[in-house]
């Protein structure tokens, strides 16, 4: 019995060792070549290089610098390898006494982990011409790698800065939006190079290679490479730019230089900023004195400045008057004032225009016309008609985040506020004041509404790669607008050349142009004061802010130029000579013929 017993339990054991034996070798035989190969074999991302972005002309605005960066074996650390570590360090900075001990170890220690097994990155950049003469030193020891590692470079520094935009290094934020960029290390931030940062990084390559059980490569078995060097080229051209940079130059507020078409030849946000202090970052003390200026340069005024429209609303509002509840033959007796309830709605001149239609009212920007026109009309009508011109609402401009404005209505004080509105903001809105905030890029876009009856999407692309971007024109106006548009023209035509338009002594533009000035308060006009301060009499952030938004030529329209001055006062005067060179200077580069 105890023979029998011992044979079954050898013979159980044994069927158990087989099994076993069968599963490791046969069964489980993908298992392990697939922990084998992942032993041997290492997949490698390459990063792509950044796209380039020119202007129109083909003038690089964003380029790529040739540099280095210093990669550091992992694990020297360790008490074993502290000695190399030490010696690997001063090696490196005793070649390269440019470089902060300091910073290259915060480097190290921040990323070296038991984990990690990849080369760190302790100097981020190094240029070509500061490397050259040692590269040769470095590259030959064992625990040094020099990666090639172009930065993004702006050749024209401040020049269309909000436009352009600039990269940095990417946040965890953006990593943890896009895990590409831990790839990469930098991304767009703001303007064309955060709004087509896709596009403009590309998509990397890849690599297999052979290493041994050190991390070291044997061999290398597959090289795909990184789909790179996206182009990008912008409507804008950088020799205009440059102008209107120097023109505007200790000014603060913002210019644009648009095709009808919504195509962009210039626009600029004043003051500006280098783009190339955010790319290796600046001191603590610089972005204090940029963030803290009352002059806001890190503001893109373009999009997300907010500023009462002031006159230049009159217009496009004069167009809903005569299209809607009254006509072109409608009148007022201006004298000045209109009495409302308990307060005094004044026009800005001080004995009044007398008997004013739609042309005189836009011609010489009579405010008591307005505010007559809107008690007829009410802020319904008013309102509902202006976001169909298309205010209060993104301009669809290829930039990020983007402001929208106000039209202010009743229903929007009552679901911002809870409060009633009263008739009085019907009469500030009808000249562009109160809550009434539009962007400089909205202005713009309804100027070229006026002009060609489309409302234009402004656009700053003009070839994605080799893919032309293609305008986007929109018809917002009926066919009674349509009919009473050449009306609103001719007043318009009259601003800058009948004896009392408002810009008419201002402008000096061989182009004969059609526009509208505006002089937008930012502070209130108390009701006991009879006789208003002159703007220059004013403390500067208390004047008015200048508009002068225009087309040209007046007979075949082709492009809108707008200029906003902060605090600038008068529009046509603080405006008009700028807009004046504007149009000389499209000339000049015959953008518009003689």
């Amino acid at each position: 019995m105890k023979i029998k017993f011992i044979i079954i339990f050898f013979s159980i054991v044994w069927i158990g060792i087989i099994v076993r034996v069968f599963f490791l070798a046969v069964q489980s035989n993908v298992y392990y070549e697939n922990l084998s190969y992942r032993n041997t074999i290492k997949n490698e991302q390459i990063a792509p290089v950044r796209g380039t972005i020119a202007d129109r002309n083909n003038k690089p605005v964003a380029i790529n610098k040739l540099g280095f960066k210093i990669q550091l074996a992992p694990h020297l650390r360790s008490k074993k390898n502290i000695d190399i570590f030490n010696k690997e360090i001063d090696t490196i900075v005793s070649l390269l006494p440019k470089l902060d001990r300091e910073e290259i170890l915060k480097n190290y220690i921040k990323t070296d982990s038991f984990y990690n097994h990849n080369y760190i990155d302790i100097v981020h950049f190094i240029p070509y011409e500061d490397i050259l003469s040692v590269y040769t030193v470095l590259s030959l020891r064992e625990n040094i790698k020099i990666i090639p590692a172009p930065k993004r470079y702006y050749p024209y520094n401040n020049i269309a800065a909000h436009i352009i935009g600039y990269v940095s290094r990417a946040n965890k934020k953006d990593i943890d939006k896009d895990s590409l960029l831990e790839l990469i290390g930098y991304t767009g931030k703001t303007g064309i190079e955060k709004y087509y940062n896709s596009y403009l990084q590309g998509l990397p390559g890849k690599r297999m290679i052979k290493v041994n059980a050190n991390n070291q490569e044997i061999e290398e078995l597959m090289y795909e490479s990184a789909d790179e060097n996206r182009k990008l080229t912008l409507s804008l051209d950088i020799e205009l730019q440059e102008y209107i940079s120097k023109i505007f130059e200790k000014r603060v507020g913002a210019a644009i230089v648009m095709n009808v078409d919504g195509s962009i030849l210039a626009a600029g946000s004043f003051p500006n900023y280098d783009l190339n202090i955010f790319v290796s970052g600046m001191s603590y003390n610089m972005y204090d004195k940029l963030s803290s200026s009352l002059d806001h340069p890190f503001t893109n005024k373009l999009i997300n400045g907010l500023y009462p429209p002031g006159s230049t609303i009159k217009p496009t509002l004069g167009l809903l008057y005569i299209t809607t509840d009254l006509t072109e033959n409608w009148q007022v007796n201006c004298e000045s004032h209109l009495p409302l309830g308990k307060r005094i709605y004044r026009c800005w001149k001080r004995q009044g225009h007398g008997t004013t239609d739609i042309t005189k009212a836009i011609r010489e920007s009579c405010d008591d016309y307005f505010y007559k026109g809107s008690l007829v009309l009410g802020n319904e009508k008013m309102s509902q008609g202006l976001i169909r011109y298309g205010l209060s609402q993104k301009t669809g401009i290829d930039l990020p985040n983007e402001f929208i404005g106000i039209v202010p209505s009743r229903e929007w004080k009552k679901r911002k506020y809870n409060r009633n509105w009263n008739i009085g903001e019907t009469v500030n809105t009808s000249i562009g004041q109160g809550d009434f905030l539009v962007t400089p890029m909205q202005m713009a876009q309804q100027t070229a509404l006026i002009a060609t009856s489309k409302l234009p999407t402004p656009h700053l692309v003009k070839l994605i790669g080799a893919e032309p971007y293609v305008a986007n024109l929109k018809s917002v106006f009926n066919a009674k607008e349509l009919k009473k548009l050449p009306i609103i023209r001719k007043a318009m035509y009259e601003v800058c050349n009948h004896p009392k338009g408002t810009a008419t002594g201002y402008i000096h533009s061989k182009v004969k142009i059609a526009g509208k000035t505006g002089t937008a308060q930012v502070v209130a006009i108390k009701q006991d004061i009879a006789k208003r301060a002159l703007e220059h009499e004013m403390a500067y952030y208390t004047r008015s802010h200048a508009w002068f938004t225009s087309y040209g030529p007046y007979k075949n329209p082709q492009y809108v130029v707008l200029v906003m001055v902060e605090h600038g006062g008068h529009g046509g005067q603080a405006a008009g000579g700028i807009v004046s060179k504007i149009y000389d200077k499209l000339l000049e580069l015959d953008y518009i013929k003689k």
